[in-house]
């Protein structure tokens, strides 16, 4: 018996089923009419051995029950509110772990940038590692929808977990679509099965050297185990990316590690944006801060009548919570501490009063539990430094539906109108706070290709170091990162009018180390880009882009923030820094050369890129002042 194989007859099937499940839920689960989906979950309950099997409806007594059993469980600890609880996943359980996480692929083979594993050995493995992993635990079957139901961009899906936290979360984030399924709408549906396995008397996975999540293309299914933290366990999420990125390459459709944000104009235009930023570079900060939201993580863009269109697949927010606090986040702050709403905290600090603190609170911490069992003011690690109250990967888990500024169209089955793409990273040196491609090639290859960021704590891993990582989604790719290039320059064909590509960089620092621009200026950034999408202001061309214009910025800076922008700030942080410039070009030069299937406009426009570095080195010097060019 192997974990992707059911061996048995369809009364086999039924019988095992009615060992596992009450009368309820084997009635709840039978009445979705699909025989392959009992039997997988009977080949799954014979493997992990669950007590209880509990199918998912949605009913209001299934959130109630699953919050319940995750606080019995000791998986959540109630908070001094009512609706919020915190979850601590343990000291060597804090972020996705890249490792371990691989695409399975048949007959082995290798995919550059990308972990993989052979199936054969994988399926093999984990088989073993499943076996009786849920013993004496409950199991959920969930079934969901990524994105509106009942749509052209919907994708659906089925989590099985041991986890309540788990179970919880998804509950929060995801549209729970029993009724889809039950009414036989969900066809091609794709699979996760997680199991935390053997616990020890913290509630924490046991067995962490253990801990798998291999993503098998063949059978559209996740398997995970031996872990809790969210990333490598909550199934649509990051998991459910790699799945739907292979698809999407298929079928001719983008999904993206973005998020979907509207932008006003004048007369309250609405702008649809798409922005992608690896994890800890400002991504849920730029869209709560929008006038609109649809989504602040993953986005599917298609195709709809020759325009790209996208949906949010999620309607909840799993986000960095580290530095949140009411001056630069006040709807964020606000949201998390209203006695009203519901959260799950990840890796905080909780109190001993059952005050939910974390890094960004005014307040000062005070003794409590956190990540690591136990903190107290003047406690240091091992190694003697002083130990963080709240981990800096900390998370918090809520509905969208709690933000002011919601848009109507989260759940509008055509999704929305996209009319400009983001590209942003976190880089000390380099790059200007924003610049415009010079159309959707050279945004596509120098944007999102090449993008780089500098490591934070969200992955496993030293931080500070600078890594590739384009379209911030190289951790989460199932195809080669050619073939995902490729799929976008293809994808151009689809359309009639191209969304403009910008750069970000909020990161920009002077020659003490020091910040240049402040949290809030990328509200400045938003509007200047909604106006390019229109044309209604002109910029500067650069021989990486276009930048704004310095009286734009002043006139945008004193609307939108009340503040004056000085030319000695604009001068600083527009400054076009060629020698740094011609050195990313040749570090990203030298990775897609190594990569066999590489388009050749990578190169076309790289080489171009360089030319046009050298071309302005010669005639203005190595650092040149945005207002040199501003007067050509």
């Amino acid at each position: 018996m192997r974990i992707d194989r059911a061996n048995f007859e369809s009364t086999d099937v039924d019988s095992v089923l009615r060992k596992y499940l009450d009368e309820e839920h084997y009635i709840r689960l039978k009445a979705i009419p699909d025989p392959e989906l009992h039997r997988w979950i009977a080949n799954i309950v014979q493997i992990t051995n669950p007590s209880k099997v509990y199918v998912i409806k949605g009913d209001p007594e299934d959130f109630v029950f699953v919050k319940k059993k995750s606080i019995e469980n000791g998986e959540e600890i109630q908070t001094k509110y009512k609706y919020k609880t915190v979850h601590f996943d343990g000291p060597m359980d804090l972020a996705r772990d890249r490792g371990n996480t691989r695409i399975l692929i048949p007959n082995g083979g290798s995919i550059p940038y990308i972990n993989t594993l052979d199936r054969e050995n994988g399926l093999n493995e984990i088989t073993g590692l499943y076996k009786n992993s849920m013993n004496g635990k409950m199991m959920y079957v969930i079934p969901l929808c990524l994105g509106p139901p009942r749509s052209v961009f919907t994708i659906y899906a089925i989590q099985v977990t041991d986890s309540a936290y788990v179970a919880h979360s998804e509950l929060i984030l995801y549209r729970i679509c029993y009724e889809e399924f039950k009414q036989g709408y969900a066809k091609n549906y794709i699979k996760f099965l997680h199991s935390v396995g053997e616990l020890d008397e913290r509630v924490w996975c046991k067995n962490i050297s253990n801990r798998r999540i291999y993503i098998d293309l063949v059978d559209q299914t996740v398997y995970s185990i031996n872990t809790e933290y969210a990333g490598n366990t909550v199934g649509p999420k990051k998991l459910a990316l790699r799945l739907c990125i292979y698809r999407g390459y298929l079928e001719n459709w983008l999904c993206e590690h973005m998020f979907i944000i509207g932008v006003k104009g004048p007369g309250d235009r609405i702008t649809y944006f798409t922005g992608a930023y690896p994890a800890g570079c400002g991504k849920t900060s730029t869209a709560m801060i929008a006038d609109t939201i649809i989504g602040d993580d993953i986005a599917i863009i298609k195709a709809i009548n020759n325009e790209p269109r996208a949906v949010n697949t999620e309607i909840g927010s799993f986000g960095i919570i580290d530095g949140v606090n009411p001056k630069d986040d006040p709807e964020i702050y606000s949201i998390l501490l209203d006695p009203g709403t519901e959260v799950i905290f990840s890796n905080i600090l909780l109190c001993r009063d059952g005050e939910p603190w974390w890094n960004g609170r005014p307040e000062e911490p005070c003794s409590g539990l956190n990540w690591n069992i136990e903190w107290w003011p003047g406690k240091t690690s091992i190694d003697g430094k002083p130990e963080p109250p709240s981990h800096p990967n900390a998370r918090f888990t809520t509905y969208l539906k709690y933000f002011s500024r919601l848009d109507p169209n989260i759940d509008n089955p055509n999704g929305v109108l996209i009319e400009g793409m983001i590209f942003g990273g976190r880089d000390s040196d380099t790059h200007v706070p924003v610049e415009e491609a010079f159309n959707w090639v050279h945004g596509i290859i120098t944007k999102g290709a090449a993008l780089e960021s500098e490591r934070t704590a969200a992955v496993l891993g030293t931080t500070g170091v600078r890594e590739f990582n384009p379209f911030a989604i190289l951790d989460f790719l199932s195809i080669s990162i050619g073939k995902f290039i490729e799929l976008h320059l293809r994808f151009r064909d689809l359309i009639r009018k191209e969304p403009k590509i910008f750069g970000v960089n909020y990161f920009l620092k002077d020659e003490k180390g020091r910040y240049l621009n402040d949290k809030v200026d990328k509200l400045v950034w938003l509007k200047w880009m909604e106006l390019r999408v229109h044309g209604d202001v002109d910029a500067v061309e650069t021989p990486t882009g276009y930048i704004p214009l310095y009286i734009d910025l002043t006139d945008l800076f004193n609307k939108y923030l009340g503040k004056e922008y000085s030319e000695i700030d604009y001068e600083k942080q527009f400054m076009i820094r060629i020698p740094q410039h011609i050195d990313k070009i040749e570090r990203i030069w030298k990775i897609y050369s190594e990569i066999p299937d590489t388009p050749v406009e990578l190169f076309n426009v790289l080489r171009e890129q360089r030319n046009r570095l050298k071309s302005y080195r010669d005639r203005f010097g190595d650092y040149i002042s945005p207002f040199r060019l501003d007067r050509l």
